[in-house]
C-alpha cells in the first residue's frame, strides 16, 4: 500500500469523527444563547406584572427599556427606569417565575448606562442568537 492510499482511510475517519460531533457542538451553543421565545415560555409571570412591580419600587418612574434575559442562572425581566430631575436610570430586576425583585434597585448613571449599552453591543455582534431587547417609546 502507497503513502497516499494509506492517508485515505485516516481522512475518512477523521471525516466521520467531524460531521458526528457538528450536532453535538450545535446543541451546546444553542444550550448557551436561548432565544427570546425559549425565554418567554419559561417565565411563569406576565412582563405587564414585573413591570408594575418594577414601577412600584421606583417613584414617578417611566420605564426606559425592558427585556427578559437570563442573568446568574436566574430568568429575570430587567427594567431601566428614568426619573424625573435625576440623570441615569434606576435598574429593577423582577424574577420572571416568582414576580419578586430580585437583589436591590441598583442607580446607574448616564456613563455606566452607556458603557454598559456598549458592552452588550458588541456581545450582541458576537453571536445573532442573542435574546433580544424591547426599547420602550
Amino acid at each position: 500500500m502507497t503513502t497516499k492510499h494509506r492517508s485515505l482511510p485516516l481522512l475518512a475517519a477523521a471525516a466521520a469523527i467531524a460531521l458526528t460531533a457538528s450536532p453535538v457542538l450545535a446543541q451546546k451553543a444553542t444550550a448557551k444563547h436561548e432565544t427570546q421565545e425559549q425565554l418567554q415560555a419559561e417565565a411563569k409571570i406576565p412582563m405587564e406584572t414585573a413591570r408594575a412591580t418594577a414601577l412600584a419600587r421606583v417613584k414617578d418612574g417611566t420605564v426606559k427599556s425592558e427585556e427578559l434575559e437570563r442573568e446568574h442562572g436566574r430568568l429575570i425581566y430587567s427594567f431601566d427606569i428614568s426619573v424625573p430631575k435625576r440623570s441615569g436610570v434606576d435598574e429593577v430586576n423582577v424574577d420572571a417565575k416568582t414576580g419578586k425583585v430580585v437583589g436591590r434597585v441598583a442607580h446607574e448613571s448616564a456613563k455606566t448606562e452607556r458603557a454598559e449599552a456598549k458592552s452588550e453591543a458588541k456581545a450582541d455582534a458576537k453571536t445573532t442568537s442573542k435574546t433580544t431587547t424591547t426599547k420602550k417609546p
